[in-house]
């Protein structure tokens, strides 16, 4: 069984920055591909940042230069550097791994950038 644990977030103003991290527990971590989705009030949950095993990485055009997807395989941990934040940035933030066809979600962690 793999548990995800978010945690990281919090209140910034526009232009902050925040680094949320995800700990997994289990030893298949380092073979996973980690994914960072994130739900914005009254949207659907979307997929933000990914990292492969081998350290490749992808974002959603609304974050391409500004947040950083990264893994330390060493201490089951994937981070999501988070810079130059906007309003539209608020969301609750998941990260997610599919191992074997199983889907395993965080509890999530809140960020909300405002004034």
């Amino acid at each position: 069984q793999v548990q995800l644990v978010e945690s990281g977030g919090g209140l910034v103003q526009p232009g902050g920055s925040l680094r949320l991290s995800c700990a997994a527990s289990g030893s298949i971590f380092s073979r996973s591909v980690m994914r960072w989705y994130r739900q914005r009030p009254e949207n659907q949950r979307e997929w933000v940042a990914v990292i492969t095993s081998g350290g490749s990485t992808n974002y959603i055009d609304s974050v391409k230069g500004r947040f950083t997807i990264s893994r330390d395989d060493a201490r089951n941990t994937v981070y999501l550097q988070m810079n130059g934040l906007k309003p539209e940035d608020t969301a609750v933030y998941y990260c997610y791994m599919n191992w074997r066809s199983q889907a395993y979600w965080g509890q999530g962690t809140q960020v909300t950038v405002s004034s």
